[in-house]
């Protein structure tokens, strides 16, 4: 029987980008919410998968980066004291905007057997949205958190329109989400989004 995934996508950044002042407190709103899904993922004993941008950073490793961020003052320290990989979840470095480009994802879900991911992270109307796309074309069932998603305001609204008219991803709330782990016995084992 496939597992679910928990895919983090970007939550640990220095926000030293265009906009990212102005998208750091979207974010750590994004973070509180996603610690709740990854705290039923462990509960469940499901994977957890971190796939951050690795700063242009080609001699750092995870972890490393991850470290660097939760040294960090702000949402930067927050989010990464918030979400620190424990050791039984998985990491990857992600060079663009996908977390399936030229990265190992594809191989690790496939060796945890897993046919489904749940999107969590920033920006919604990028990483999560090209790695929702290219999880659509290996044909994972693909839900996208939306609350748990950072995204500028302005942006925010194109996004999900974009995402739902694909017909292809899911997109769903944590309160969505966790309440439909909650029901049936182990129904959630199989599909956490509800379909059997």
């Amino acid at each position: 029987m496939s597992t679910p995934a928990l895919l983090i996508i970007d939550l640990f950044s220095k926000f030293d980008f265009p906009d990212g002042q102005q998208l750091a407190p979207l974010a750590l709103r994004a973070a509180k919410k996603a610690g709740q899904i990854r705290a039923a993922f462990d509960e469940r004993g499901w994977p957890v998968i971190y796939a951050n941008d690795n700063f242009g950073d080609w001699k750092c490793g995870f972890h490393q980066l991850a470290e660097v961020c939760r040294h960090e003052d702000g949402p930067a320290g927050d989010i990464a004291r918030l979400l620190f990989p424990g050791p039984d979840h998985y990491t990857v470095l992600k060079p663009k905007h996908s977390a399936f480009l030229a990265t190992p994802l594809a191989v690790l879900l496939a060796k945890l057997d897993v046919r489904t991911l749940v999107l969590v992270g920033m920006a919604l109307d990028s990483c999560i949205h090209a790695t929702a796309i290219d999880a659509h074309s290996r044909e994972f069932s693909t839900v996208v958190i939306s609350d748990a998603t950072g995204c500028l305001p302005k942006r925010r609204s194109a996004a999900l329109t974009l995402l739902r008219s694909t017909g292809s991803v899911q997109v769903r709330t944590t309160g969505a989400l966790l309440q439909s782990l909650k029901s049936g016995p182990r129904r959630s084992a199989i599909d956490p989004i509800g379909r059997k």
